[in-house]
């Protein structure tokens, strides 16, 4: 089942962006989040945030709670 995805706008205290799954606890406000898309997992989402926002890339990963094995840092 696909789920929906965003990415936080702003970035953590180590530098990332971090995806989120739309039920996520930890979602960005609505005015910090960017939709990325309805994916059947987070890498596809994650893979996505980096197609969206290249500059970014190495620093874009799963959120560490609802995205754990997007989470790399």
């Amino acid at each position: 089942m696909k789920k929906e995805y965003y990415i936080n706008k702003n970035q953590q205290a180590n530098g990332d962006y971090e995806v989120h799954e739309s039920l996520c606890q930890f979602l960005p406000l609505l005015e910090n989040r960017i939709y990325l898309g309805s994916f059947y997992s987070c890498q596809e989402a994650v893979n996505e945030a980096k197609r969206l926002y290249p500059q970014q890339g190495i620093h874009i990963n799963g959120c560490y709670y609802c995205s754990n094995a997007c989470h790399t840092s």
